[in-house]
Formats: C-alpha cells, sequence, structure tokens
C-alpha cells in the first residue's frame, strides 16, 4: 500500500525532526518545508494528503498560505502554532483548516488528529492496495499495471492519474480537479495535459481507445472511470 504523504511545512528544523521521525515510523512518508516559497514549489509538483502547518513562517503568514492552498486545493490541513488565542483558531478554521493544535502539543495527540482526519477525508478507498477494472489489474504499492496478465507500461503521472480515476471510480472528476491532485495544489500545467494523458491511459488499456469503455469523457466537466466497486 502506498503510504500517505504529509507536508511538514514549519521553520523549527528541530521539532519537525522529531515530528518526521515520529510519523514515518507510524508509516508516512513526511517531507518538509521550512518556508511558505518552500512549500509552493512543492506543492507545485506533488500530490499530498495531508499539510501540518505552522502559522509564524519567516516569509509567510500561515494563514495566506491556507488560503492561496484553498483556492486551488481541498487537500486536508491542520493549523500546528504557538499562537494559541481563541481569534487565531477561529480564524484558522474559518479560512479553511480542518483542524487547530496549540504548541505545544504530544505526538500522540498529533498523531490521532492526523489519523482521524485521514480516515475523515479518504476512508478506505485509498488502502485496498489491488483494484481491478474489466481485465486491467492495477497494485497500488507495486505501482504497476497488467492487462489480460500482460505488464503495462505507465509513466510516474500516467500511473498517479489512472490511480486517483480508480480511487474515485463512478465518480465524475473535473479537469481543475484532476490537475490538482495529480500534477500539485499550484501546478502551472492546463487542463490540455489532463486531456492528454488521458488519451495516452486509454491507448494502453482500452480495447478500443476511440469508443471507451472504463475511462469515461463527462461532457464539459472532465472524467470518470466507470467500474464496478
Amino acid at each position: 500500500m502506498n503510504r500517505k504523504q504529509i507536508l511538514l511545512v514549519d521553520d523549527d528544523a528541530s521539532l519537525s525532526a522529531i515530528i518526521m521521525q515520529m510519523l514515518e515510523g507510524c508509516g508516512y512518508a513526511v517531507t518538509r518545508a521550512g518556508t511558505a516559497e518552500a512549500a509552493y514549489d512543492l506543492l507545485a509538483s506533488r500530490r499530498f494528503h495531508l499539510i501540518l502547518l505552522d502559522i509564524n513562517l519567516p516569509d509567510a503568514d500561515g494563514f495566506e498560505v491556507c488560503r492561496a492552498l484553498r483556492r486551488a486545493s481541498s487537500v486536508p490541513v491542520i493549523f500546528a502554532s504557538a499562537r494559541t488565542a481563541e481569534d487565531d483558531r477561529i480564524r484558522g478554521l474559518e479560512i479553511g483548516g480542518d483542524d487547530y493544535l496549540p504548541k505545544p502539543y504530544s505526538l500522540k495527540e498529533l498523531l490521532a488528529r492526523i489519523h482521524a482526519l485521514m480516515r475523515r477525508t479518504y476512508g478506505f478507498s485509498e488502502m485496498q492496495d489491488e483494484i481491478r477494472f474489466g481485465d486491467v489489474t492495477v497494485k497500488q504499492a507495486a505501482r504497476s499495471v497488467t492487462k489480460n496478465g500482460s505488464p503495462v507500461s505507465l509513466a510516474q503521472r500516467e500511473f498517479d492519474l489512472l490511480l486517483y480515476l480508480c480511487q474515485h471510480r463512478n465518480t465524475a472528476i473535473a479537469k481543475e480537479k484532476l490537475l490538482s491532485e495529480v500534477w500539485g495544489a499550484f501546478s502551472d500545467a492546463e487542463p490540455s495535459t489532463v486531456a492528454v494523458h488521458i488519451r495516452w491511459l486509454r491507448e494502453k488499456l482500452e480495447d478500443d481507445p476511440a469508443n471507451p469503455k472504463y475511462i469515461k469523457t463527462i461532457w464539459r466537466l472532465g472524467y470518470m472511470l466507470e467500474a464496478e466497486e
């Protein structure tokens, strides 16, 4: 099973090292950004399942980061800050934060809140390692795809797009949502990029790419993987 990706945005290197060690020991993959600029760069090229965000950053206010993020993505955000005033907590939640944890906090409580938010957001849709539709089998942990038992070679982004569609099968997903979730919240890729990758997936996985049975176009919206649960 793929490890959930967490972005830790905090300029306190010592505390961050402790948090990263704890979370990675519990099965998460953690990337740290010490500044807002570094966080934006990471969010422009990668998908994260959750963001742990400090407010007092050296080059920006964490609230500003959250506002910018909410214009592009619905990724869960937990504020973790030494600012403990009620107004700050309320503000953090009102602008799109999902939780607010005042510093200092126990690592045990942080882990419990991350677990709870991951469950609420993703449920079990991303926990199933093997996903099948028709004669295609997708294995998350191995990042492999087979059709009729034969391996199918997919580029990294092709696999990520297919996996996201599989995890949200039978749900129409807008092109903009796919860009945000697969390419990165602040990616400068164009919506046409999604269409190109969809075409490549159809050519590799559909028996008749011109009349796809599984990877469907939803008119004026985006795409959907139509398959039995």
